[in-house]
């Protein structure tokens, strides 16, 4: 079972994970579990205010150290009633790692999360210093705060999850997960608009589709990734193919 509490001041926006999909599915299996927890029930001040004005001046509010700290804190006792030990604080951030499909894999060991979403300008660098255990982005952009980011992370862990999507297999043969792009994909009718399925995927022959997909992924990969290909586990033979096969193409263009 996986373990969630994010902390958030939006915690409404989460019912989109929870109640919908295939990690709504993972919930009423009971999967994976969620707390949401908002700072502004810690806070001190009687119109539970957790922003202030910066230090030194400047534009927007930062969110508070205080009510941020009692919140994860009583997270951790939750997930401790919970029976699940030492969960790991992210703070969803566009200064954070980004987060790719080999890190989700290293964040699926975990049992418990605590996600800290933040708004405004940002959060007191001094409860992230104390508090926070990995800050993670999801690319070089700014969002409104960190809920979107949270629920991407949450996504890409529950999918994961043993039995949680109809076919296992579609889990293992996603984009990224062997480095690579997914293959093209197709469903009926067979032409649409003058375009037809590859025959090779109607032939029956799976040794030749499986090798028809692993080509595709790599044309994939090399036209719209190139990048994955540096780091891709191929083997020789699937590089040198490449080569050739890409070498032809770019010389009839």
């Amino acid at each position: 079972m996986l373990w969630f509490a994010v902390i958030t001041l939006f915690p409404e926006m989460f019912t989109a994970l929870s109640d919908h999909g295939i990690s709504g599915r993972a919930f009423r299996q009971d999967k994976t579990r969620l707390t949401l927890i908002n700072p502004r029930d810690f806070s001190d001040d009687p119109n539970r205010r957790v922003d202030d004005r910066p230090f030194g001046g400047g534009p927007g509010m930062v969110m508070q150290a205080p009510p941020l700290a009692r919140a994860i804190r009583h997270a951790r006792d939750l997930a401790v009633q919970d029976g699940v030990d030492d969960p790991l604080v992210i703070y969803l951030s566009p200064q954070g790692r980004e987060l790719t499909e080999s890190r989700v894999v290293t964040l699926g060991q975990h049992k418990a999360l605590i996600l800290l979403c933040g708004r405004y300008e940002g959060i007191d660098e001094r409860l992230l210093d104390r508090y926070v255990d990995l800050e993670l982005s999801i690319g070089d952009y700014v969002l409104s705060g960190g809920e979107l980011p949270a629920m991407v992370l949450m996504d890409s862990l529950i999918r994961r999850l043993p039995s949680v999507m109809g076919d296992e297999r579609s889990a293992q043969e996603d984009s990224f997960v062997d480095g690579l792009l997914d293959c093209p994909h197709y469903t009926r009718p067979e032409e649409f608009e003058g375009m037809v399925v590859p025959e090779v995927l109607k032939s029956g022959h799976h040794a030749a589709i499986e090798r028809w997909r692993l080509e595709q992924k790599l044309l994939r990969t090399h036209e719209k990734r190139p990048d994955l290909l540096e780091h891709a586990q191929l083997s020789p033979q699937h590089r040198q193919w490449l080569k050739e096969r890409t070498g032809q193409r770019n010389s009839s263009d």
